[in-house]
């Protein structure tokens, strides 16, 4: 299993267009790829092929956030797309 931990790049977080745009990537993987907020009392793992559980993470510009899947190359994707700031034009 590959893991890797990133800070939030997205200004406001992993709102809605963040979280569309790294579900999106995640679903292009055949395999599961999970997000954990650090330090978050939950211990549950979020569905990165779904925005919505994404957006329930809570995560802000500069929290951790842990990518983890069988799929190196699927870890290394979406952690880039966590560390970038989305939302800039």
């Amino acid at each position: 299993m590959a893991s890797k931990t990133v800070k939030v790049g997205s200004s406001v977080g992993l709102h809605a267009r963040p979280a569309s745009i790294i579900a999106d990537a995640a679903s292009e993987f055949d395999e599961d790829i999970f997000l954990n907020l650090v330090g978050d009392d939950d211990e549950d793992e979020t569905d990165a092929a779904s925005s919505l559980m994404i957006m329930a993470l809570g995560a802000e510009q500069g929290d951790e956030v842990t990518v983890t899947s069988e799929s190196e190359e699927a870890v290394e994707k979406i952690a880039a797309l966590i560390e970038k700031d989305l939302d800039a034009s």
